[in-house]
């Protein structure tokens, strides 16, 4: 038995026992007991996992794969969550333990994925897996690079990011049309922004709809004081601030 790929899921299964092993080693097992796979599949990934010193569960929205992963994992039955990612409350299976997350994530909701990593911040140190190339190398590019965004801000304020290598379409079944890339995302030390976060995350997200324009023009809707909007800060477009100072702005608006 097989699973077939469905193609509303965004599935594309992984069929590179080498790739498998790579990305189950990218993270440290280090300062956690658990690790969740998103989209564990036919279990390519899994059975890798399963092999190291930790307690490996599995989430997965697809019914056909969760009744290939009951008959083949037998040791995993219990720790497969068959539910949506985004929409379920992770605190009923790890409580306020911290664990690592990791998969060959859906293209189709890989951002969302990111997002929801980090409203969950606190409670996970490590964080890799598999993307659409273009948005793992967004994630990961610095200021100045044409796409760096929103992930990259975000991201980049809490978690160090590394790109770690470059996957070809033809070691999946089906080929997506366009090359994959793994990353690996580890929380920083303090990872508590000295400035409000929640102004934080509005600054960045503001700032870069109208990424063209400098941050006088885009922030127009913060009603900022002329003595504020004078700053040389200002005169700069988003893509030209590094993380730090978008905390140093967001610091700014918010004693303004």
């Amino acid at each position: 038995m097989s699973v077939k790929a469905k193609k509303h899921l965004g599935q594309h299964f992984l069929k590179d026992e080498n790739i498998a092993q790579k990305i189950a080693n990218t993270l440290s097992f280090e300062g956690y007991k658990h690790v969740l796979e998103i989209g564990p599949g036919m279990g390519v990934l899994t059975k890798y996992l399963l092999e190291k010193d930790i307690t490996t569960h599995v989430i997965e929205i697809d019914t056909e794969s969760v009744e290939y992963l009951k008959a083949n994992y037998l040791n995993l039955a219990n720790r497969i969550i068959e539910q949506d990612f985004l929409k379920y409350d992770l605190k009923q299976v790890f409580n306020d333990d911290p664990f690592a997350i990791t998969g060959n994530f859906p293209y189709n909701i890989s951002s969302q994925i990111v997002f929801k990593l980090l409203d969950m911040r606190e409670q996970i140190p490590e964080f890799s897996g598999m993307f659409q190339k273009e948005v793992a190398l967004r994630i990961c590019s610095k200021e100045g690079s044409k796409v760096y965004g929103i992930l990259s801000v975000l991201t980049q304020a809490f978690y160090d990011a590394t790109y770690l290598f470059t996957v070809p379409p033809s070691v999946f079944n089906p080929p997506p049309k366009v090359d994959s890339g793994v990353l690996l995302l580890k929380r920083k030390e303090n990872f508590n922004l000295p400035c409000d976060e929640n102004l934080f995350f509005k600054v960045v997200k503001t700032s870069f709809q109208q990424r063209r324009k400098t941050l006088r023009n885009s922030l127009k809707t913060f009603n900022l004081s002329d003595n504020l909007k004078a700053n040389v800060i200002f005169d700069k477009r988003p893509e030209q601030l590094s993380v730090s100072e978008f905390i140093e702005l967001t610091s700014l608006i918010e004693n303004d």
